[in-house]
């Protein structure tokens, strides 16, 4: 029996790779398509911003976020899921639902507090990024943790839209710290564990006054968009909070109890 030696590649030759699969089918057309519809948006809205277009940039944001929406639902109908749509939407996401609302609300109001003001775009775009990450991370379950991005985005940018619609340009630095403070809230509350509904818990048939809730609830948004948009996204945020600390007066009524 012959003793065998390794064989090692020779000085000079070219070892040849392992052939990578990723790609070679091709993707989904129509999922994708709408998620680089999103991206679009997000990016004409950071565009749209840093030109002083205030309200043509919340409109682009509040239209990536139904895109997004969209994209992951038609995903799933049409049985086109992939995981090179996951990782896609997950960076459209960022830009849309992080980059853009940051730039949105710097451009806004935020400059007037120099460099606290763009640290403070940071940590939106920041935690944006770090929600992102986790979500796609997490296995998938019927609950939100933390106030999903397009959620925090949506509500950002309709205050944005309803302060230029309604009142005059942004002077006032007391104001600007507002803005700070409500901004820096909602950047937290996307990395918090506080839990929020789902609505991909919304799947098949739903009970007749749901659908009519729903209906009217476009007839309501139809009223006046920004505001209607705003106290929905503002509802939706503090429902979090609201249902945590209603838990935790629930547990500590029992352990008193007991």
């Amino acid at each position: 029996m012959t003793d065998q030696k390794p064989v090692t590649p020779e000085q000079g030759t070219v070892t040849q790779l392992p052939e990578r699969k990723g790609l070679k089918k091709g993707v989904y057309l129509l999922p994708n398509l709408i998620t680089t519809g999103a991206l679009f948006s997000g990016f004409y809205a950071i565009i749209a911003a840093t030109t002083g277009a205030f309200e043509t940039a919340c409109i682009a944001i509040v239209i990536a976020g139904f895109l997004d929406a969209l994209d992951g639902r038609i995903a799933r109908l049409t049985n086109t899921t992939s995981q090179f749509g996951v990782q896609y939407d997950s960076m459209a996401d960022l830009v849309a639902f992080g980059v853009a609302p940051a730039v949105l609300l710097f451009s806004w109001a935020l400059q007037d507090l120099g460099k606290i003001g763009w640290i403070i775009a940071f940590l939106y775009m920041c935690c944006a990024a770090l929600r992102l990450a986790r979500f796609n991370i997490a296995p998938e379950t019927k609950i939100f943790y933390g106030l999903a991005s397009p959620a925090a985005a949506g509500t950002m940018s309709t205050l944005v839209w309803i302060s230029v619609d309604n009142f005059p340009p942004m002077e006032s630095v007391e104001i600007s710290v507002l803005v700070a403070l409500f901004t820096t809230v909602v950047a937290f509350l996307m990395v918090s564990n506080v839990k929020y509904f789902s609505p991909k818990n919304i799947k098949g048939r739903v009970p007749f006054p749901i659908m009519l809730g729903a209906v009217l609830l476009f007839i309501v948004v139809a009223i006046y968009p920004p505001g209607m948009l705003f106290c929905v996204g503002l509802a939706y945020g503090v429902s979090g909070p609201i249902q945590a600390l209603l838990r935790l007066a629930r547990g500590k009524n029992n352990t008193s109890e007991l």
